[in-house]
């Protein structure tokens, strides 16, 4: 996207996706991942954009710093220290470079993301 600040208008209902396929490391089900890119800097640093994720169950390992504003459906993180964050519309999340746990998607997730 070119502009001088790059946007999307009605983010929270944007629906002109790119399959980004499923999700690795699955331990239940078969997750399926769409999004839109809004900007990627230098070095793929910051990233944003839009991520959408079906339901499922899987392991994940946060690589750098992590903002989430969910938007949309449901879900459960558990850290591997056994912390239990429930997500819903309007949950913001800032996930630490290193988390680590699982994510279960109950109801189809939208979230809109920042990598630092």
């Amino acid at each position: 996207m070119t502009s001088t600040a790059p946007h999307i208008h009605g983010a929270t209902t944007f629906d002109d996706l790119v399959d980004w396929g499923v999700q690795s490391d699955a331990v239940e089900g078969v997750s399926r991942s769409s999004g839109r890119l809004l900007f990627k800097g230098p070095n793929n640093q910051p990233e944003t954009g839009i991520w959408v994720c079906t339901p499922g169950r899987w392991r994940l390992s946060i690589p750098r710093d992590e903002f989430c504003h969910f938007v949309a459906g449901r879900a459960i993180y558990t850290s591997d220290r056994g912390e239990v964050i429930e997500i819903g519309p309007g949950t913001a999340v800032m996930f630490p470079a290193g988390w680590a746990g699982e994510c279960n998607v109950i109801e189809t997730m939208r979230n809109i993301y920042m990598l630092a």
